[in-house]
């Protein structure tokens, strides 16, 4: 055997030992493992199902039995609550998609601190901002999106690194977006956090926390969710 075959199988072996694994934490059935933001972690108007949106209300989804999607049926601000994830993590990579209805606003944030904006910007391809589908809420709009209509399932992939802290507890380097994809299209590119973006589960910031979908602006729907510590 040559040298080059005989290292190429230890190659391979090295590359599966050391991948990281793939959570998800949401198991399609229930909503164990997620706490909701409200009194006694109560989970408000989030439920599962097969998402649709209400045919006498855009603004408005059905949970249809049967589905496997994580769904707030929430009719509109306040009326539900913030879910995060009881596991916590640090540097990710996240994967899911997500459907809003017709002015629907909801977010990710990583960590429960630092947020994805997800909100019905259907018809802003052109005009995105701070406060639009893909943004950095407050921070950074998204570059050249390309959003679907209300109701449409949307796929979003973000990789995403925790903030730095020395041995004292001092924050050395913010949390850093690297790259944000939307619909298979690069949005965000290495855009810092300085400071938690707004409506944030502590505000507190810490090498590592939970991830957290906004529950109290209105209805949303997710699946396929998945998290891939960098470690």
């Amino acid at each position: 055997m040559s040298k080059q075959s005989f290292l190429l199988p230890l190659l391979l072996l090295t590359c599966t030992v050391f991948a990281a694994d793939t959570v998800t934490p949401f198991n399609g059935k229930d909503l164990a493992g997620w706490t909701g933001r409200g009194k006694d972690g109560a989970t408000g108007g989030w439920t599962v199902g097969a998402a649709r949106v209400s045919p006498d209300h855009p603004d408005q989804l059905v949970a249809d039995a049967g589905g496997d999607q994580l769904i707030n049926i929430s009719a509109g601000h306040g009326k539900s609550v913030d879910l995060f994830t009881q596991q916590k993590f640090g540097d990710v990579t996240v994967e899911l998609e997500l459907m809003v209805p017709k002015g629907s606003n909801s977010g990710v944030y990583l960590m429960g601190e630092y947020e994805v904006q997800v909100l019905d910007s259907y018809g802003k391809d052109d005009s995105a901002g701070k406060g639009d589908l893909g943004a950095i809420y407050n921070v950074q709009a998204p570059t050249s999106p390309h959003y679907k209509k209300p109701g449409e399932w949307q796929t979003l992939k973000i990789e995403f690194l925790a903030p730095r802290f020395d041995t004292a507890g001092k924050k050395i380097a913010n949390a850093k977006f690297t790259r944000v994809e939307l619909n298979g299209s690069v949005i965000q590119t290495n855009v810092e956090a300085p400071h938690p973006t707004g409506s944030q589960l502590s505000n507190t910031e810490t090498p590592t926390g939970p991830l957290m979908f906004q529950g109290d602006h209105g209805a949303v729907a997710y699946r396929n969710i998945k998290i891939t510590p960098a470690d």
